[in-house]
């Protein structure tokens, strides 16, 4: 877990996630996964650099079944943005930090 990012669960999705005045950058991720061991740094940095515009958060997928289902995450790693609640941005597998980065920033204040 990076210094910027928080730990998203079942326990503490609605209020962390669906329920934050700040959009949030869901990080659903597995030990196992070497992509998701290859975006993390990516996703360390985007939390840093947009820091008050952006919250992120990491969700253990083996650990958090029931979450990933309700937003039918196939396959990880997957990085939803989540602003006012609702899923806006989906991006799916491993892509460069400038592609993932122009994904998030029409939807960034």
């Amino acid at each position: 877990m990076g210094v910027k990012t928080f730990e998203a669960t079942t326990g503490n999705f609605q209020a962390e996630v669906l329920k934050s005045d700040t959009p949030v950058l869901v990080d659903f991720w597995a030990e196992w996964c070497g992509p998701c061991k290859m975006i993390a740094p990516f996703v360390d940095q985007i939390a840093d650099e947009y820091a008050g515009k952006i919250r992120v958060a990491k969700l253990d997928a083996d650990e958090h079944p029931d979450v990933i289902m309700q937003y039918g995450v196939m396959s990880i790693p997957t990085l939803i943005l989540f602003k006012g609640g609702q899923p806006v941005v989906r991006i799916t597998g491993f892509q460069p930090k400038d592609r993932i980065t122009n994904q998030l920033k029409p939807h960034l204040g």
